[in-house]
């Protein structure tokens, strides 16, 4: 029969002072409490594993662990034990656990989640959500585990970059911590994705199209852009000319390579990598843009070629010529002519397709190929690169006329 060990009273424990040697104080049931000669007392549980060997558990310090919690440890410790769980290993596990729940930070699993993307995005997209994602969300959550993220945190996260009147990139970034959760619950690294209930907690944002002049407001444009009391360089008024009478993105324009142009035949074609449809990493568009141009934009350019043709670019950076002008340098050029808010690159396009419809009397199909949009099916697109293409030319030639004599018109007046 075992010896019988009186339980410790909270005086026995308190007063436990330390000796020559250390010793223990015990409880009964394996629980002890250790008393070194520094004076630490830390309570401690011996116990058999399942070969019968002897190891111990560390509940931890006196006083900061009481007679009564250590009590209640025990007793945790017996019932893991009663279901054929070593505690020790239950312990080990819980650390491990604890451990991988503090290393899977937010930032962590998103730069995961980033790296797996890249591949799909072209080098502008993957360099501008890596930006974003370190100047709106790292710095607010990127350190704390995405296990112990709550509504609130995302929430006044997104409400801060909302705060500095950036809505769009608020109502962007919700959606990208949203696939960030997605990709860490297929991981087994969350097991919620908040932000899919986060419906409401943004402004709502107002459908807008891109700024755009409409047909009776060209005139003036044509006016005040051939006056140039914005004293802009030559090449910049070209550009905004080219976008005119070409409509292309505007990325397609200013990042076009003189070896795309032969000015002899008057021809410009955009391979299809460069083209919006042609960048998707699903079922790209690999079919080469033809710009059509007319004799107008053929001048245009050979009197820019006069200009920068030694170069790569047809609008080279002007602090490094090796790379192409800025996206937003047509931007700037608007609204120094008086047209900020009102005209973007995009809306020579929307003027484009509009006028050209309703003044010009081409059908959509044309335009919108001209526009380089996708076409609807696979037939469609097989019809529309045989047909249009001798269609599109007279389009862009009858366009480039009209505006003359718009110009014309507005000389007059």
């Amino acid at each position: 029969m075992g010896k019988i060990i009186a339980p410790l009273t909270e005086t026995q424990v308190r007063n436990a002072k330390p000796r020559e040697k250390n010793y223990k104080l015990f409880d009964g049931g394996g629980l002890f409490l250790d008393v070194a000669t520094t004076g630490s007392r830390i309570w401690r549980l011996k116990f058999r594993q399942k070969n019968r060997k002897e190891n111990t558990l560390t509940f931890g310090h006196y006083p900061e662990i009481s007679l009564l919690e250590a009590r209640e440890k025990r007793l945790e410790a017996r019932r893991l034990m009663a279901r054929g769980v070593d505690p020790a290993e239950y312990r080990d596990d819980l650390k491990r656990l604890a451990a991988d729940k503090a290393a899977n930070t937010f930032e962590r699993i998103a730069r995961e989640w980033y790296t797996n993307k890249i591949p799909t995005w072209s080098e502008r997209t993957a360099k501008n959500m890596l930006l974003r994602l370190e100047a709106d969300i790292f710095d607010q959550i990127g350190d704390r585990p995405i296990g112990e993220l709550k509504h609130r945190d995302i929430i006044a996260t997104l409400r801060k970059i909302e705060a500095r009147g950036a809505s769009e990139i608020a109502h962007r970034m919700k959606a990208v911590c949203s696939q960030i959760f997605s990709y860490a619950i297929q991981c087994g690294l969350a097991d919620r994705n908040l932000v899919v209930d986060m419906k409401d907690v943004l402004k709502t944002r107002r459908a807008s199209h891109f700024a755009a002049i409409d047909a009776d407001e060209l005139p003036m444009f044509l006016k005040v852009l051939e006056r140039n009391e914005a004293r802009m360089f030559k090449p910049t008024r070209i550009a905004l000319r080219l976008m005119l009478l070409v409509f292309v993105r505007t990325s397609e324009l200013i990042e076009t390579p003189w070896s795309e142009v032969n000015l002899e035949k008057c021809e410009w074609i955009i391979p299809w990598q460069r083209m919006k449809r042609g960048k998707l990493t699903v079922n790209p568009d690999m079919t080469d843009h033809h710009v059509c141009l007319s004799r107008q934009a053929c001048e245009l350019l050979r009197e820019l070629h006069a200009i920068t043709g030694g170069g790569k670019y047809l609008f080279p950076n002007q602090r490094d010529p090796r790379k192409p002008i800025s996206n937003n340098t047509i931007l700037v050029a608007l609204a120094r002519m008086g047209y900020k808010g009102r005209m973007t690159g995009h809306g020579f396009r929307a003027l484009a397709m509009s006028t050209i419809k309703e003044r010009l009397g081409y059908r959509h199909e044309v335009v919108d190929r001209q526009l380089a949009h996708a076409p609807k099916d696979k037939v469609a697109s097989a019809y529309d690169r045989a047909q249009f293409l001798a269609e599109r030319h007279r389009m862009m030639q009858d366009w480039a006329d009209y505006i003359d004599s718009v110009a014309a018109d507005g000389q007059q007046k």
